[in-house]
C-alpha cells in the first residue's frame, strides 16, 4: 500500500513538473511543493535533475541544499584568575576619583571578547553582483528547454571555464554580474531553444595574513568574500595594545586601504570595510594616544586619539553629556613638561573650550550640575501636593496655596505654619510664622506673607495620632535593609520612624524608670535601634531634598517636621544671638521645642504647640528666661497671665527671647478621668470613676456592698504601679542571679553550677509577668476599720471571689493538686494527700500563701499542731532545696517569685 502511494505521488509530481517545463511559465503551487516535500530525498534529487527544477524554487525542499550556518570561530578569551591581594590592599588607600579612573574600560575592545577556534571559511553566503570571479570559483549552469542539463564549472588557473558544448570561455577580470550576462547571451546565441540559469557554486578560498597587534596573528584561509572585520573576528580581534582606528590593508607591499573601527561602532559606517584578496596583509599597528573621559557623559571610557582631535570630539565619542551635566566647569588632568600632573579648566559650552586640542594621557572630567533648585519654593507637611514649586516676584502664601480645601490636607492645622527662609549665602535661616486660615481664606495682609526664592513652607497636622504611617515605615525599612540583613517581617507593624526619632530625640537624656524617679544605668541600643536611629537622622536632615520623604511628609508629626529646622537653628547659634529656639511644656497639645519665629510672643508659642488642652490653668503660666551677661548667666522666672496673653494684651503677651521656656500649669485639684474596676461578688460590678482621695470602702459602698456569696479573705486587689515595681524587681533579680552564677563559676572555692539548670531557671524568671497584687484586708474594711482602708489609684482592680472550698498544694511535691478544704486537716495531711515532698524539696521552708495574698511561715510547733491556720483558698508551697541546687543563695528568691506569681495568676484566672 505504501509503495503504491509513493508511486502515485511520484507520478503526479513528475507530471506536474513536466507540464511546468513545457509551458515554461507555470510556477509550482503550494500543493505541489507540499507533495514534493513528502518524497524521499533521493527522489527529490532525481526529479530536480530530470526536469531541470531548481530546488530553491521549492523553498529549500531539496535535501541536497545545506543549512547556511556560520561556523563558531571564537570562544571567550582566557582570563587570569590569580588574585593580586597586594593590589587589592593598595586600592583601599585610593581616593574615589582614582578608583573612577580604574573602572574605565577601553572603548570598542568588548567587540572582540573571544579567541579563534577554527579557521573554516564562510562560503555559503549570498554573492554580490560586483564580486570578481577568479580561479577556484565554481559556476553552476542549468540548461532547460529543448535540452535539460546541469553543469558545475570550475574557473581554472588561466581564468577560463571549459563549457562542454561551447568550448573554453575566458572570464578572468569579470564580475559575477558580467559573467552571468555574457554567458547567458552566448548560450542563447549558440544553443537554439535553450534557456539558462547561472548561479555561483562553491567559492574559492583565499590566503591572507594578519600581522601586528592582533590577538592571534598569522596566516588564515578565509572566504573570497571576507572583509577586514571578518578577518579580525577570525583572528580573535585586537589585543590590548592594538589600534582600532588605523587598521591597514597592504597588497603587494603597498597600502591599499585603512579602516577606522570607530566609524563602524559609533556611526555604523562600513565604507572602509574593504573586501580582501588573496595575499593581502591586514596589519594592526600599536594603539595611538589614549584619552579617558568620565563624569556626566553617556559613555565614559578610554578612547583612542587621532591627530588634531579636540575635546569636543572626545565628548562626541562619549555620546555627549547627560542632562545633569555642568560642562561649563569641566577639567582636564594633563601631564606637563615637568612630568607632573596639572589641571586645565575648560568650558565645553564655549567655542574656545570645545576646540581645545586633546593630548595623549588626558583625563577629562565632566562635572555634574548642582542638586539645588534655583528660585524654587519647597512645600512639606499637611498639604495635598507637597514638593517643589516655581517662585515668581510678588508671590504670596495665597498664590502658592490658593484653597484651604483643595490644597491643604483635611487634618491640617489652620492656625500654625512656618516659613524657613535663608538669610545669607552660608545657609543660615530664620523662621516666620503665619496662620494658614487667615492667609488663604481671609487674605489677611499680616498673615499672607510674601515669599522669597528658596523658601521652605511647612504645614502641620492638627492631630498627629490619626495619620496612617504605613508607607513611611515601609520606606524606613527599605533603607535600613540596604545597610543590614533584616530578615522576615520582624519590623512590619512597628512605627519605625517614630521609634528612630524617639531614640534620636533622647540621645542626650538619661533613661529613667517609670517608678520613683530612680536613675537606671543607660543601656546601649541594639543594632536594629541604632540603624533605625541613624537612618531617621539622615532622612530628617535631608527632608527638603529627599523626594520620597517630601511625598510622605504629610504623615509626619510636628516634632519630626521641625527637627531639621531646630537642628539648623541650634548649629548656627552664637554668643551674640544665642540659639533661636524656645520650648513649651505642660497642658498644651504638642509640648516640645519650637523655632523662635520673627517677633514671636507668648500667644504665638501657644498656637505653635496646638493650643491649650483641658485642665490648663490660664490665670498664670511661668516663663523661664536665660539672661546671659558678660561674666555669667542667670535664670529668671516670671508669671504670665495666659488669658490676657491669648487675648493679645501686650502687658502679658510679651515677646519671647532665645531659649525661653513657657510652662502651662494644671488647674489646682484638676484630675483626668480616673476609674477603677470592681469584679466578682458585689451587687453592682463594673467601672467606677473616682475622685482624688476616694478610698476602697467608698467605692465598695457605691457598688452596693458584697453579695451573700462573697468570700472576702480570698479577694485580690491589683494595682498598676505595684505591677511595674514588681517587674522592675524581677529584672534586677535576674541580673543579680546572672552575676552570681558567673561569680560562682569562676570562684576557686565555689562549686560548679549546672549551666543547663541555671539557664532554664533564668529563662523562667525573665518570662515572668508581674501581677501587681496588693494585699488588702477586705474583711476589716467591710466592718469599717479605717486603718485597713486604702486610697485608690487609676486602673486599680478589685476581684471579690465567691466562697472558696479548696486548698492548693504546689511546688516540690509528688503530685501538685487542689484538694477540697476539710475542717481540722493539718498541713502535713494535705502534703500527704499530694504524695509527700520530693527528694529535692526543702520541707523546713514550707510556707502558706493565704487567700488574701499574705504569706504565713509555720513554725516547728505549728508543723505538728493539729490546729494549723489553714483556711479555704489558701495555697501550700513546698520550695526547692537551695542546697540541692549548688548552694546558690538566690535560688530561694527565684523559686519564691515563680511560685507566688503562679498562685496570683491562678487566683485571678479562677475569678
Amino acid at each position: 500500500m505504501l509503495q503504491r502511494t509513493k508511486k502515485v505521488i511520484i507520478t503526479a509530481v513528475a507530471a506536474l513538473f513536466l507540464v511546468g517545463t513545457q509551458a515554461q511559465a507555470i510556477t509550482p503551487s503550494p500543493q505541489m511543493i507540499e507533495q514534493f516535500k513528502n518524497l524521499p530525498a533521493s527522489e527529490q534529487q532525481r526529479l530536480a535533475r530530470q526536469y531541470g527544477i531548481d530546488p530553491a524554487m521549492l523553498g529549500g525542499a531539496s535535501a541536497s541544499q545545506q543549512n547556511l550556518d556560520n561556523p563558531q570561530v571564537v570562544q571567550p578569551r582566557a582570563t587570569n584568575d590569580v588574585v593580586d591581594h597586594s593590589r587589592d590592599a593598595a586600592n583601599e588607600l585610593n581616593f574615589s576619583q582614582d578608583e573612577q579612573k580604574k573602572q574605565l574600560e577601553r572603548f570598542g575592545y568588548e567587540l572582540f571578547q573571544g579567541e579563534p577556534t577554527t579557521f573554516a571559511p564562510v562560503s555559503d553566503v549570498p554573492v554580490p553582483a560586483e564580486y570578481l570571479v577568479g580561479p577556484g570559483d565554481r559556476i553552476k549552469v542549468q540548461l532547460f528547454g529543448k535540452e535539460n542539463k546541469e553543469y558545475d564549472l570550475v574557473i581554472n588557473r588561466e581564468g577560463s571555464i571549459q563549457f562542454p558544448e561551447l568550448g573554453p570561455i575566458s572570464v578572468a577580470g569579470l564580475s559575477f554580474a558580467e559573467l552571468r550576462e555574457s554567458l547567458s547571451h552566448r548560450i542563447s546565441q549558440q544553443m537554439i531553444g535553450i534557456e539558462s540559469n547561472i548561479t555561483m557554486g562553491e567559492l574559492r578560498s583565499i590566503r591572507i595574513f594578519i600581522a601586528g597587534d592582533a590577538y592571534k596573528p598569522g596566516s588564515y584561509t578565509v572566504s573570497s568574500l571576507s572583509t577586514i572585520t571578518q578577518a579580525l573576528f577570525v583572528a580573535g580581534g585586537v589585543n590590548e595594545i592594538g589600534s582600532l582606528r588605523n587598521i591597514q590593508v597592504k597588497r603587494n607591499g603597498k597600502l591599499v586601504g585603512s579602516m577606522d573601527l570607530y566609524d563602524l561602532l559609533m556611526r555604523g559606517d562600513a565604507s572602509g570595510d574593504i573586501r580582501l584578496r588573496s595575499g593581502d596583509v591586514v596589519f594592526i599597528p600599536p594603539v595611538g594616544g589614549l584619552v579617558s573621559i568620565t563624569g556626566e557623559v553617556r559613555r565614559p571610557a578610554t578612547y583612542e586619539l587621532k591627530r588634531n582631535e579636540t575635546v569636543a570630539d572626545i565628548v562626541a565619542m562619549a555620546a555627549g553629556v547627560k542632562p545633569g551635566a555642568y560642562p561649563k566647569s569641566s577639567s582636564i588632568e594633563r601631564y606637563n613638561s615637568n612630568g607632573l600632573r596639572s589641571i586645565v579648566n575648560v568650558d565645553l559650552t564655549s567655542a574656545k573650550g570645545k576646540s581645545t586640542k586633546a593630548q595623549a594621557g588626558d583625563f577629562i572630567r565632566v562635572k555634574n550640575a548642582s542638586g539645588q533648585f534655583e528660585d524654587a519654593i519647597t512645600v512639606v507637611g499637611a498639604v495635598v501636593r507637597p514638593g517643589k514649586y516655581q517662585w515668581f516676584d510678588g508671590q504670596k502664601v495665597s498664590d502658592l496655596l490658593p484653597s484651604l480645601w483643595g490644597d491643604l490636607s483635611i487634618s491640617a492645622d489652620l492656625n500654625y505654619a512656618i516659613i524657613v527662609r535663608e538669610v545669607n549665602r552660608y545657609g543660615k535661616v530664620k523662621v516666620l510664622q503665619f496662620s494658614p486660615s487667615r492667609a488663604i481664606a481671609e487674605k489677611d495682609v499680616a498673615q499672607d506673607l510674601s515669599l522669597q526664592p528658596r523658601d521652605k513652607v511647612m504645614l502641620f497636622n492638627y492631630n498627629d495620632d490619626t495619620q496612617n504611617r504605613y508607607e513611611l515605615n515601609k520606606l524606613v525599612k527599605q533603607r535600613v535593609k540596604k545597610v543590614t540583613s533584616l530578615t522576615g517581617d520582624s519590623l512590619v507593624g512597628n512605627d519605625l520612624f517614630k521609634a528612630g526619632f524617639s531614640q534620636l530625640d533622647k540621645m542626650q537624656l538619661s533613661q529613667r524608670s517609670q517608678l520613683g524617679g530612680v536613675v537606671i544605668a543607660k543601656e546601649a541600643p541594639d543594632d536594629k535601634e541604632q540603624l533605625i536611629k541613624g537612618e531617621v537622622s539622615k532622612m530628617l536632615a535631608n527632608l527638603f531634598d529627599d523626594k520620597e520623604l517630601i511625598k510622605l511628609s504629610g504623615v509626619m508629626n510636628r516634632s519630626e517636621l521641625l527637627y531639621p529646622v531646630v537642628a539648623q537653628l541650634a548649629s548656627q547659634g552664637n554668643s551674640d544671638k544665642g540659639t533661636q529656639v524656645v520650648a513649651i511644656s505642660g497642658k498644651v497639645r504638642h509640648p516640645g521645642v519650637y523655632p523662635l519665629t520673627q517677633g514671636a510672643k507668648v500667644k504665638d508659642l501657644v498656637v505653635a504647640a496646638g493650643g491649650l488642652v483641658e485642665g490648663a490653668y490660664t490665670a498664670r503660666a511661668e516663663l523661664t528666661t536665660t539672661v546671659i551677661g558678660s561674666e555669667e548667666s542667670s535664670v529668671n522666672h516670671s508669671s504670665v497671665n495666659l488669658d490676657e496673653a491669648l487675648a493679645g494684651i501686650d502687658a502679658s503677651n510679651v515677646e519671647l527671647k532665645s531659649r525661653d521656656i513657657l510652662t502651662v500649669m494644671t488647674t489646682p485639684d484638676w484630675q483626668e478621668n480616673k476609674a477603677v474596676e470592681i469584679r466578682g461578688e458585689v451587687k453592682f460590678p463594673g467601672m467606677y470613676n473616682i475622685r482624688r482621695g476616694e478610698t476602697l470602702a467608698d467605692v465598695i459602698d457605691r457598688a452596693g456592698g458584697f453579695t451573700q456569696y462573697a468570700y472576702l479573705p480570698s479577694s485580690v486587689f491589683v494595682r498598676e504601679s505595684v505591677r511595674q515595681q514588681e517587674q522592675l524587681e524581677i529584672k534586677k533579680l535576674a541580673d543579680q542571679l546572672r552575676r552570681d552564677i558567673a561569680t560562682r563559676g569562676v570562684s576557686k572555692d565555689g562549686t560548679v553550677v549546672n549551666y543547663s539548670d541555671a539557664k532554664m531557671m533564668l529563662t523562667d524568671l525573665e518570662n515572668i509577668k508581674a501581677v501587681g497584687r496588693l494585699v488588702v484586708d477586705l474583711s476589716a474594711i467591710s466592718i469599717g476599720i479605717d486603718q485597713a482602708d486604702i486610697q485608690l489609684e487609676d486602673q486599680d482592680i478589685l476581684y471579690v471571689p465567691s466562697v472558696k472550698q479548696t486548698i492548693a498544694v504546689m511546688g516540690e511535691v509528688q503530685h501538685a493538686a487542689t484538694h477540697r478544704f476539710k475542717e481540722g486537716l493539718t498541713l502535713d495531711q494535705y502534703l500527704e494527700m499530694s504524695g509527700g515532698a520530693r527528694e529535692r524539696a526543702d520541707e523546713d521552708r514550707t510556707y502558706i500563701i493565704k487567700a488574701n495574698g499574705s504569706v504565713l511561715i509555720p513554725n516547728r510547733s505549728m508543723w505538728f499542731s493539729s490546729n494549723t491556720e489553714l483556711n479555704p483558698g489558701d495555697t501550700i508551697i513546698v520550695p526547692l532545696d537551695t542546697e540541692y541546687k549548688d548552694n546558690l543563695t538566690l535560688w530561694t528568691q527565684v523559686t519564691g517569685i515563680i511560685y507566688n506569681s503562679a498562685v496570683a495568676l491562678a487566683t485571678i484566672t479562677n475569678l
